[in-house]
């Protein structure tokens, strides 16, 4: 009898070890060093005014701050028609984690820029086309001068009103729409905000604040009709832009996510193709604003 108590004794006592020191079951999302991620969305986006330049053989003079906006395509199933991607305004990443806090990314914001069309703007500079040259309408000395971006300048005779000529090509129509390529490499930084919300299972949802430094080269393609040359229309390495971020990443499952972002950067072109003639360029920096929304996965290899 005292050999069965001893035996059962022993039995819960080993029972009780055990289960002391059991070890718990390791959340996924608990950790993020050597995952990786990747993740597609689109943007809206705002732009600071901006000087710009324009140069070539027989012309050089600035339009001075030149406005410009962003071109939507808003709710659109090329967002993920593959054929068709390039047409709205879109974000690509692919990202690592080397830490459980840090993350470093290469992605390309696909932006776009319009210059606001119908706009009075001063220009400063010289034009002087040749006389057999249509465009030649708009030589001369241009001190501070209104000009009417889409329609001409202003030149005592050939106008109608001091503003728009009565012939003639137009005088500039300036986007970067195929697009404002911001091809950039990002480190951000990661933290878990989810006992915030109570959140009792972190493998099914998770909230995470998200904030990242970027630099990067712009690689455009301009569409500028100009004087009424031909435009150059294709891709070009034209400066480099530098940003910073701050976004709110909720992760489902522990492999999906969705993530919005406040990104606001600066932007340096010096060296933009504008028509098919080499010593034909443009100039310009500005500050820019994007609100995006995008979509992803994050796996382990």
């Amino acid at each position: 009898m005292k050999t069965k108590f001893l035996f059962f004794v022993l039995l819960g006592f080993s029972l009780s070890t055990f289960a002391q020191e059991e070890i718990p079951v390791q959340k996924y999302t608990a950790h993020n060093k050597g995952k990786f991620f990747v993740m597609w969305g689109g943007n809206r986006d705002t732009y600071s005014d901006s000087d710009v330049n324009f140069r070539g053989k027989d012309y050089n003079f600035t339009v001075n701050n030149m406005t410009a906006h962003d071109k939507p395509k808003g709710w659109h199933v090329d967002y993920i028609n593959p054929a068709n991607m390039t047409i709205p305004q879109t974000n690509l990443r692919l990202g690592y984690f080397f830490s459980d806090h840090y993350s470093v990314t290469i992605g390309v914001d696909h932006m776009k820029y319009v210059m606001t069309q119908n706009q009075i703007a001063n220009v400063t500079g010289n034009i002087n086309l040749p006389a057999d040259d249509p465009a030649s309408i708009y030589n001369g000395e241009y001190n501070n001068r209104p000009v009417d971006m889409s329609q001409g300048g202003a030149k005592e005779g050939g106008y109608d009103n001091g503003t728009t000529p009565v012939n003639g090509p137009a005088f500039l129509m300036y986007e970067h729409t195929d697009g404002l390529n911001y091809i950039n490499t990002e480190v951000s930084r990661f933290d878990d905000i989810s006992k915030l919300f109570s959140l009792p299972n972190i493998d099914k949802v998770q909230i995470n604040l998200t904030e990242g430094l970027g630099a990067g080269v712009l690689y455009p393609k301009t569409n500028t009709t100009l004087l009424g040359k031909e435009r150059h229309d294709d891709f070009h390495v034209s400066g480099y832009g530098v940003s910073a971020k701050a976004g709110l990443n909720i992760t489902f499952f522990k492999h999906f996510y969705i993530q919005g972002e406040l990104k606001g950067g600066y932007i340096n072109m010096q060296d933009i193709r504008t028509t098919t003639s080499n010593e034909d360029k443009a100039s310009q920096d500005f500050f820019f604003f994007q609100k995006i929304i995008a979509v992803g996965g994050i796996f382990r290899i």
